[in-house]
């Protein structure tokens, strides 16, 4: 997207809402996970206000340690994000969808083949948020003792997604004909078989559905350990980060942005979008109190259990003392990385004990947390536009529905009101809509 003063919106949509203690507010409906109308009804309030995308996350896996904390959250009980947004495409008419699919524990066929099907039944408004599984509970669901190690399972998504794409690649734009006169329905001339075989997949096709609408869906990374960084520099179109101070988001975007252009990428091709917490209030004192309140909603149990797996599982804080500081280094997790790096640095620069610490990962683990009235969070998400710390945001709800709502109806004004964000969608397609080139058949 071409920074034409105007940043990008993303909706990243947690059942409840981001805050592990949402689902107990009288607001959230109890069983909202399984319930698609309450999907579609939010899905609604940010295609009413011009939102670019909702973003699914996903572990297929439970992703708690132990039943104390089992207990307590809601997270368990939700749909699979790629049926989801199937159903909430013919719910929808603009906003595009974004679902999370790992490379480690999928084929990429089924990868390929799910996500043209997604394409062709939004329209053009799927996009595939590219994982490599960072839970460590995943594993034994698919038959294996540990996750396999960090820089092996980049290395296996970074060849997946050659064979994803390839696959999308096997028929060319115009490949099916379907003339029904002369008795052909498809022109094998433009068929390009994939017969790929490489370190970790052997894949034939082609593909038995034609090319996406988009070309490619649209392919979201995550990625910002050394080896996840170079990844999305590689195939990232939007890259979803943890903002951890503008100074650092700044180094970030720059870094990001300098190794894909030596790649051969341009900057406008590579979104880069922080995730942000907003809790807006129309004073700050009302603000203030919409968190205190959720926070009144967290157990000690499900505190602790967060921040041991935002960690990486390398500690075991219930046999910590929680008023001491955290120390400067933890054992160096297989899991997500680039998280426990951010969380280490911001306790060593706050001075956090552990207490400070796990309430602040269960707060907004660790991506940007404004509390305010509209013009301050509207301040922050401007600031890190304007001074290149990001290309927009993926809004998370801390609770769900309330928290969004207040954002589009009292922060989006505000940042249209500056000239920051749009009324309208502009395109058909979510590559359209974030400026975002369709991709030539690299086949043809």
């Amino acid at each position: 997207m071409a920074r034409n003063g105007e940043m990008a919106l993303g909706l990243f949509l947690v059942q409840a809402g981001y805050n592990e203690g949402a689902w107990r507010d009288p607001t959230v409906p109890a069983n909202c996970g399984v319930d698609i109308n309450y999907y579609a009804d939010m899905a609604a309030i940010a295609e009413g206000a011009a939102f670019h995308f909702v973003f699914l996350a996903d572990s297929p896996s439970v992703l708690e340690r132990d039943n104390a904390h089992i207990a307590r959250v809601s997270r368990n009980d939700g749909f699979e994000p790629i049926t989801l947004v199937s159903a909430l495409s013919s719910k929808t008419q603009n906003i595009g969808l974004v679902a999370t699919a790992t490379t480690t524990y999928h084929h990429p066929y089924h990868l390929a083949r799910m996500f043209a099907s997604l394409d062709y039944l939004s329209q053009g408004r799927a996009a595939w948020n590219i994982v490599t599984s960072g839970n460590k509970f995943e594993a034994p669901n698919f038959g294996d003792s540990e996750l396999p190690d960090h820089d092996a399972r980049y290395a296996r998504a970074r060849e997946a997604v050659d064979v994803v794409k390839g696959l999308w690649d096997t028929w060319t734009d115009d490949a099916f004909v379907r003339d029904k006169a002369s008795g052909i329905f498809v022109d094998t001339k433009k068929l390009h078989l994939l017969d790929h075989r490489g370190q970790y997949f052997a894949v034939r096709g082609p593909l038995n559905i034609a090319r996406p609408p988009q070309g490619y869906p649209v392919l979201v990374q995550a990625g910002a350990s050394d080896a996840g960084m170079q990844f999305a520099a590689e195939v990232g179109e939007v890259v979803f980060t943890a903002a951890g101070s503008l100074e650092n988001d700044r180094r970030y975007y720059a870094a990001l942005k300098g190794k894909a252009r030596a790649l051969g990428r341009e900057d406008d091709q590579v979104l880069v979008m922080p995730g942000i917490v907003p809790i807006v209030g129309r004073t700050k004192q009302e603000a203030s109190e919409k968190l205190k309140r959720l926070q009144s909603y967290t157990h000690i149990d499900v505190l602790i259990g967060a921040a041991d797996r935002w960690l990486g599982f390398v500690t075991d804080l219930r046999s910590v003392d929680l008023d001491s500081c955290v120390p400067e280094t933890l054992p160096q997790t297989n899991f997500i990385q680039s998280r426990q790096k951010l969380l280490l640095h911001l306790a060593a620069r706050e001075k956090f004990t552990w207490r400070q610490l796990i309430r602040f990962i269960s707060d907004s683990r660790g991506h940007l947390m404004p509390v305010g009235t509209p013009d301050e969070v509207a301040n922050t998400m401007i600031e890190m536009f304007d001074e290149y710390a990001s290309d927009g945001f993926n809004v998370i709800p801390a609770m769900a529905p309330g928290e969004l709502k207040d954002f589009v109806d009292l922060v989006v004004p505000e940042l249209r009101r500056r000239g920051k964000f749009r009324s309208e969608y502009s395109g058909q397609t979510l590559r359209e809509n974030l400026g975002l080139r369709r991709p030539i058949n690299s086949a043809a």
